[in-house]
């Protein structure tokens, strides 16, 4: 029995919201596409809802190669600390595309919810991979932790996402329809 033995359950778990929060995703998506478009939305897009998606991916991806028969855990310990540092090269990318997109102004709670918190998860993640060779339970539940932060950033995210485009960004367009009937 490996140490990734009791974890099954757990990543059955995480990994089925994260593809069905993905899947969801595409349709809120989907729908929100239909409007018109305006301003800098493409950049608003990549750094605020593409994030969403991969984070949902990387826990669904985490799930599955925590779900594998592996021998041992080295090989999976080497495959989740390479995602926890591809993930927090992709934070400090998201950070820059948040500075540079020009359509909304973020604020802390967007600081912290898009780049703060899912570096943190992340970097979890590699140094999770590093301890595992001495602190394999320890490294196990560090993962499971950077996977449910992951999982929480990326609803936070994708909510917070409907909820602008739906009230915010609609009731903008309405202010600004009601501006042109009146010339």
């Amino acid at each position: 029995m490996t140490a990734l033995a009791g974890w099954e359950n757990f990543y059955v778990i995480v990994g089925s919201s994260a593809g069905a929060l993905i899947g969801l995703q595409f349709v809120v998506l989907s729908l929100i596409a239909a409007r018109p478009v305006v301003g800098d939305l493409a950049s608003a897009g990549h750094a605020f809802s593409t994030p969403a998606i991969v984070h949902f991916s990387s826990v669904l991806l985490l799930a599955a190669l925590l779900c594998a028969p592996w021998n041992g855990i080295a090989t999976a310990a080497i495959l989740w600390g390479v995602l926890g540092l591809f993930g927090v090269v992709y934070e400090i990318i998201v950070a820059r595309r948040m500075r540079l997109q020009t359509l909304y102004q973020p604020v802390f709670e967007d600081w912290l919810f898009h780049v703060l918190l899912p570096f943190a998860g992340y970097a979890v993640l590699a140094v999770s991979a590093y301890a595992s060779r001495a602190y394999v339970r320890e490294a196990l539940f560090g993962v499971g932790s950077a996977a449910l932060l992951l999982l929480f950033v990326g609803i936070h995210n994708a909510w917070d996402g409907v909820t602008y485009h739906v009230f915010t960004r609609r009731h903008g367009q309405q202010e600004t329809e009601q501006s042109i009937n009146q010339c």
